[in-house]
């Protein structure tokens, strides 16, 4: 999956240089950036009501005066938004083992300093890629949701026949109405579940 073209790749470190030349560097591989010179700077958005709506990453210094990175990465995944917000954190030799324990945390890599500027932007590109894909899977659920909420209470019954692979004939005897009644509600489910098939509603409700 490519990157969105409309993705932002936040940058916190303490080091304006180090800010204006990561920019510099996705700019020139046409990638919208961010920065933000402390944890603090970065914290305050998320507490404001930041939630990403548009694909995203986050380069993360380890050592930062005030919030470090790892104190930041842990209000990130209070906040659920380690998924949805891949933090890649930038490191010296020294803080390599911290930054492959916040990896095992959920974080999603680290680049060691000085960095390669092809890898470091080919894991900024797969971690914009992973965020593009769980805000995909949060939409579809979300349209699921919406369709399911649609259903009337016995259609939700026939529903959940249907999904065990009951014929209409046993829907209609245990639900005590007739086999036409229960083939009515059937075909409204199909039509607001957008699904052609009970195959294809079965795939649609395991995904949720």
């Amino acid at each position: 999956m490519q990157p969105a073209s409309n993705a932002t790749v936040f940058i916190v470190d303490d080091d304006a240089s180090v800010r204006e030349a990561l920019a510099w560097l996705l700019r020139s591989r046409h990638l919208l950036s961010e920065g933000f010179g402390s944890g603090e700077e970065f914290e305050a958005m998320l507490a404001a009501g930041y939630a990403p709506s548009q694909p995203c990453c986050l380069l993360l210094d380890v050592r930062m005066p005030g919030m470090s990175g790892l104190a930041l990465f842990d209000q990130i995944a209070q906040r659920g938004l380690v998924e949805v917000m891949p933090v890649i954190f930038l490191t010296g030799h020294a803080d390599v083992p911290t930054a492959v324990d916040m990896v095992k945390r959920g974080a999603f890599d680290f680049c060691e300093k000085p960095f390669s500027d092809n890898a470091l932007v080919d894991r900024i590109e797969h971690a914009i890629a992973r965020s593009q894909e769980v805000l995909a899977d949060r939409h579809r659920h979300q349209l699921l949701e919406v369709r399911l909420a649609e259903l009337t209470e016995r259609e939700r019954d026939v529903m959940r026949l249907v999904v065990e692979g009951l014929p209409n004939k046993l829907i209609a005897d245990q639900l005590d109405i007739s086999v036409r009644t229960v083939e009515v509600h059937r075909a409204r489910v199909f039509d607001k579940m957008e699904v052609k098939s009970a195959v294809e509603l079965v795939h649609m409700l395991r995904d949720l």
